[in-house]
């Protein structure tokens, strides 16, 4: 049985939450939580597999009660959110103080997706509850020593061949992995960089946000007709399946989801493959199911380097998992690691 303590401080939401989770055979809410507070005394007194957490709560607020319990009781946090500015913001601030997900505000009764969104709720408790967090310490001079970096294997394009495009799938556990690696690349980076990340409706603009707040890279939402420029990011918008046209462009559209999403990361890599063949560079980040694992193998069938994220570094390692096992990966790294990856294939190519 999984544990839960809701925290959230709007009754009717509080109750809808509650009956959502314990109408799951497998789900107990073992305490709620109508501040920030009660939430820290609740963690340390249950010690529940998973909560979710409020961001706007009175006494203690869900970014402080985020950082309090992963300072003091870690535990999965997952943050329930509504898509207004200022939470979507304080959303983000919440994965940088330990937060392993969050999830867009369940709607009402009534409501076409009301369905869909009780239990994409309830499978991210499930998932998360199998997460391992570690401590997140308020004083840097707490902080464990550095493991000796592992040595990592080699991966080179064709002798003097800069990459093309870096193409990056990510789902769930994909916004911290991204900023892992945005955060190891200088502003000097002469490869454009695109990612398709499954987020809920609502988010990705705040997401752009975050990620440019801690990188020396420009990031925006793509657009259709944009053409790829050296050293900047570009997420794949809400709603819209993004791609490569041949000449190069970015292209967005509406078709069928492809592995339960839009945007898929199936159909971006296909494109990519399509476009740029072994001038690509793949990147297969944290996330859930199979979007994009065959597709990476497919990358790497024709010339490409494929980097995976390793198990150990993944919230979820479904989607890298796969990519794996199918033998889509050159390399199978963290995201620092992978970082430095890149910057290598770079500099080799530059005859550094």
């Amino acid at each position: 049985m999984i544990r839960v303590v809701v925290a959230e401080d709007s009754p009717t939401l509080r109750e809808y939450l509650v009956s959502i989770l314990s109408g799951e055979p497998d789900i107990e809410v073992v305490a709620i939580a109508v501040d920030g507070l009660q939430a820290v005394e609740a963690v340390a007194r249950h010690r529940p597999d998973v909560v979710t957490m409020d961001i706007h709560m009175p006494r203690l607020g869900g970014l402080a009660a985020t950082r309090r319990i992963m300072e003091e009781t870690p535990c999965p946090i997952v943050v329930v959110s509504s898509t207004m500015s200022d939470h979507v913001a304080a959303t983000f601030r919440a994965l940088d103080a330990g937060a392993v997900a969050f999830v867009h505000r369940p709607v009402g009764v009534g409501h076409p997706r009301q369905a869909i969104e009780a239990a994409e709720l309830a499978q991210t408790v499930r998932l998360m509850a199998e997460v391992k967090v570690v401590r997140r310490w308020a004083n840097p001079s707490k902080l464990p020593r550095e493991p000796v970096a592992r040595p990592m294997p080699e991966a080179t394009l064709p002798s003097g061949t800069r990459p093309a495009v870096v193409a990056i799938g990510a789902s769930t556990g994909g916004p911290v992995a991204l900023q892992a690696i945005l955060a190891g690349l200088p502003a000097d980076f002469p490869v454009p960089l695109l990612a398709v990340q499954h987020i809920s409706p609502g988010f990705v603009g705040g997401f752009a946000d975050w990620l440019a707040s801690g990188s020396a890279l420009p990031v925006q939402v793509a657009k259709a007709g944009d053409v790829p420029r050296p050293g900047h990011f570009y997420l794949a918008p809400d709603n819209a399946h993004m791609g490569l046209g041949l000449d190069g462009t970015i292209k967005l559209d509406h078709g069928a989801p492809e592995n339960s999403a839009r945007p898929a990361v199936s159909h971006f890599f296909r494109s990519v493959t399509r476009v740029h063949g072994a001038r690509a560079v793949g990147v297969l980040l944290s996330g859930m199911g199979v979007d994009g694992a065959m597709e990476l193998r497919e990358m790497r069938d024709a010339g490409a380097v494929t980097f995976a994220q390793d198990k150990e570094s993944s919230i979820v390692h479904g989607m890298p998992g796969a990519a794996i096992a199918l033998g889509g990966a050159t390399a199978v790294l963290k995201p620092d690691e992978i970082a430095a990856r890149l910057l290598t294939l770079v500099r080799k190519a530059e005859g550094h």
